[in-house]
């Protein structure tokens, strides 16, 4: 089992890949190395070219493993350049790149946030630490004949300069990129969960749509059945007992057997012309498709009453034959609302459920009052509220009252006449 675990491990595609580039960057540093000692960046101070080879291999090959073991990485990597650098081996392009990189990945990979931080500081902060050291020794360096010192701001100045505001933009850099990786990738893991709930409640609601066309569907036809058939047989029976002695009783009983057979199958292509129309609005089905309508409000006002929220239901104006689909998201979007009412207004809350239909709109209004929750992220009650509005074709608002006691939740729908064309 252990014995496999490299294998298993060189099966990642990240893994790999991180060994593609830790072999790359290592041929890189020994070539950038090479052409460094020909082109004799130290003149006589560089050391042998071995040292060159241990010093590319410490400063590159430990990036094979950046995303198992971040931290450590970062360490070795920064220890490799330091010592790279003061012993003046001639390679100063890619040993820039792999420290990068070493500090990128804690930024992007560690999930021990405080760690991170605090790795990353520890190398910046010994980095410039070195860097002033070096520069006091360079400048109290009475032998060194390189830039002039002369003036207010010698060449020599301005070179120390330029090395401390580059170094402050590369590590500043690694450390920004790698924060925003990490951020990045948590946004689009909460993205993920969402999708993944998202698609699950998805899933649900289609099950419990097929649960209710099921239990739709059995009601029909057995009242289709237990109404036309069950009457044919009365009528079939009666026309087999009085066929001999009376013919035209039988005549008449066949023939209300005939009529129930028609109306068995009128009923019948009425039922099925419902299932195939989307919004469930012809053929008779605003009779009773769901419990779940405008005229059942009164029951969940009883409710919400019974269970210690005191709830008043006021209808305001003709009511209209609203489609199935927005009566369902209405009597939802009221059930939330007394929900949470019932569940943050305290124990001294009450509500007053307004249903108002107008010439153009249908507006439902929930006042509810009590203790005002606070601010923070909405949560996934108010967004099904609102993906109800949208679904109806209307808006939502959903907000404290003016008075500042409880809550206001308004949903304006367009009217069934409204919606045609004028």
């Amino acid at each position: 089992m252990t014995a496999n675990a490299p294998l298993r491990a060189l099966a990642d595609p990240q893994v790999r890949r991180d060994l593609w580039l830790a072999a790359g960057l290592c041929v890189a540093a020994i070539v950038s190395a090479w052409l460094g000692q020909v082109a004799g960046f130290y003149g006589e101070e560089s050391p042998p070219f071995t040292w060159a080879l241990l010093y590319a291999a410490a400063l590159t090959l430990p990036l094979a493993l950046r995303r198992r073991a971040p931290e450590i990485v970062l360490v070795v990597v920064a220890v490799a350049f330091f010592v790279g650098v003061t012993l003046r081996i001639p390679e100063v392009y890619v040993a820039n790149v792999a420290l990068f990189l070493a500090m990128y990945t804690v930024g992007a990979y560690v999930a021990d946030r405080r760690r991170a931080t605090v790795v990353r500081l520890l190398v910046i902060v010994g980095m410039f630490v070195w860097l002033l050291v070096t520069t006091f020794q360079t400048a109290t360096d009475p032998s060194d004949d390189g830039l002039s010192r002369a003036g207010l701001f010698s060449p020599f100045a301005a070179f120390i300069l330029i090395q401390f505001l580059v170094n402050a933009a590369f590590f500043g850099g690694a450390y920004f990129f790698g924060e925003r990786a990490w951020a990045d990738a948590q946004a689009r893991r909460v993205l993920e969960e969402r999708t993944a709930e998202l698609e699950l409640e998805r899933e649900r609601t289609a099950a419990q749509a097929v649960a209710l066309d099921r239990v739709r569907i059995a009601r029909e036809l057995h009242d289709v059945v237990a109404h036309h058939v069950s009457a044919m047989g009365v009528q079939a029976g009666a026309a087999r007992a009085v066929l001999d002695r009376d013919p035209e009783a039988a005549r008449a009983a066949l023939s209300g057997v005939e009529d129930s057979a028609r109306g068995a199958l009128a009923d019948l292509r009425n039922l099925l012309d419902t299932l195939r129309t989307p919004d469930a609005e012809t053929a008779g089905d605003a009779a009773g498709a769901s419990t779940l309508r405008l005229t059942a409000l009164p029951e969940l006002v009883a409710h919400a009453a019974a269970n210690g929220l005191p709830t008043e239901l006021t209808v305001v104006g003709e009511p209209v034959a609203a489609s199935e689909l927005v009566q369902v998201n209405l009597y939802r979007i009221a059930q939330e609302a007394l929900t949470n009412a019932r569940r943050h207004g305290g124990p001294d809350a009450t509500a007053d459920v307004r249903v108002r239909y107008g010439a153009e709109t249908i507006e439902l209004e929930i006042a509810s009052t009590g203790a005002v929750r606070g601010g923070g992220r909405p949560g996934l009650g108010l967004v099904g509220m609102r993906e109800r509005a949208t679904a109806s074709g209307g808006t939502l608002e959903v907000g404290p009252r003016p008075r500042g006691d409880g809550w206001l939740v308004r949903v304006r729908v367009p009217a069934p006449q409204a919606v045609g064309p004028r």
